[in-house]
């Protein structure tokens, strides 16, 4: 079984979605390491829920901390191969980090992705991921679409909006970004978790 796109999951903080995404052979999954984050795994909720897991890379996911504080806290969590971060700046300093960096970046607007058509070019030098989410619900246009696929010419695209279980294979196609994010959320209670958008999505991926 395998998916027919790369697969990335956001801020994971419960074993019932890391089991299921990793039985759905996602490609990489993402726990939020800052500790006054809402979605913050701790030491100890990583490895419980890591132990069980076989599969997918894990990328230490954050906002705000400054590379210091980033490589720091890594010490406490064996494991990872990728950094994200949402700050440019803080990339050169995390260059020779031994890890792999994805670049965050939120959009709003189609504008928001013109303005990182220059970028992307230096991205894509440095062999950096760039990850394109958005606070928003947003419907991709066609100026939309045609920016995304500029910047996928350009670097490694991860699309983390826009999507669902009706155009996420379009899309796909369309603009061949390098693959998807999806956001993982709380459990209802521990062991129950309704997967809504994920698993629809994750099920139309699905390679038969």
């Amino acid at each position: 079984m395998a998916l027919k796109t790369f697969v990335k999951i956001s801020t994971v903080n419960n074993l019932s979605d890391a089991r299921y995404c990793a039985g759905m052979y996602v490609d990489l999954m993402g726990f939020c390491l800052e500790a006054h984050q809402a979605d913050f795994v701790s030491p100890g909720q990583y490895t419980e829920i890591t132990n069980w897991l076989s599969g997918p890379a894990y990328v230490a996911e954050f906002d705000s901390y400054h590379p210091e504080k980033v490589l720091q806290t890594l010490s406490d969590y064996p494991g990872f191969s990728f950094i994200q971060v949402t700050q440019e700046v803080f990339l050169p300093m995390l260059q020779n980090s031994g890890y792999q960096l994805i670049l965050k970046k939120n959009i709003s607007s189609a504008s928001d992705l013109q303005a990182l058509v220059g970028l992307s070019h230096q991205l894509s030098e440095h062999e950096i991921q760039l990850l394109l989410e958005s606070d928003q619900s947003i419907s991709l246009t066609d100026e939309d679409l045609n920016l995304i696929s500029e910047l996928a010419t350009n670097c490694a695209l991860i699309l983390g909006f826009g999507l669902d279980k009706t155009n996420v294979e379009r899309v796909v196609q369309q603009t061949k970004v390098t693959g998807i994010s999806l956001r993982g959320g709380d459990e209802i209670k521990p062991g129950l978790k309704d997967f809504d958008e994920l698993a629809d999505i994750l099920e139309v991926l699905e390679m038969e």
